[in-house]
């Protein structure tokens, strides 16, 4: 008997240690639902087709306000992971002096390495740095009756800064900035005519919540 209720003793010391281990383990997760206006750079090389010169930037893509959900994981109290998340998107390409060519679809999802200042109060700010990774398909576009194709996906580093302004123990208001590098080539025929460079802004606000 006395043997059991040591065991038990000791049980329950070892839980008392591991207790906040175990509290924070429940809830290194968090998520953000963002609101996010995303604007492209709409650059590119001049280059000649169909017998036109066509000068630098002639290419343009569609700016769109998108839903986004990113998924946070918190390694320390100033060290994090965040998976930014959105739904397949549909933008229209314009060449200047040739009108609309048409369209394509994209996923660009991008993982972030955040660093969050220890900061006592409400207001919490963070800067990230990161990868993306864009997939580009459904591309149905031509010029003059000439299809052309772009690149199906892109690798980029990508940049964010923004904060969280706690509401209560679960919530927070987030706005947040973000800047990727997201390029493709066009192509006519298999032969490359430039490089769009759609390395689009991202403004967002939205809220965060712990899990």
């Amino acid at each position: 008997m006395k043997t059991n209720r040591f065991f038990m003793l000791l049980g329950v010391f070892a839980l008392s240690l591991f207790m906040p281990v175990l509290s924070f383990a429940e809830s290194p997760w968090s998520a953000r639902l963002r609101a996010t206006y995303l604007e492209t750079v709409d650059r590119s090389g001049a280059f000649s087709a169909l017998g036109i010169n066509f000068p630098t930037n002639a290419v343009s893509v569609s700016d769109k306000l998108i839903p986004e959900i990113d998924i946070d994981y918190v390694f320390t109290e100033t060290l994090s992971a965040e998976l930014v998340l959105t739904i397949p998107q549909k933008h229209s390409v314009n060449l200047a002096g040739a009108g609309r060519l048409g369209s394509f679809k994209y996923l660009p999802p991008t993982l972030y390495l955040q660093y969050k200042p220890a900061l006592e109060g409400a207001f919490k700010p963070y800067f990230g740095l990161g990868v993306n990774f864009t997939l580009i398909f459904d591309d149905n576009l031509s010029v003059a009756g000439v299809p052309l194709k772009l690149e199906n996906y892109n690798l980029g580093v990508a940049g964010q800064a923004g904060f969280d302004y706690r509401i209560n123990d679960r919530w927070h208001f987030n706005v947040d900035i973000k800047r990727a590098v997201i390029r493709t080539d066009v192509l006519a025929g298999g032969a490359k005519l430039t490089t769009a460079k759609l390395d689009p802004w991202l403004y967002a606000v939205g809220f965060r919540y712990d899990l």
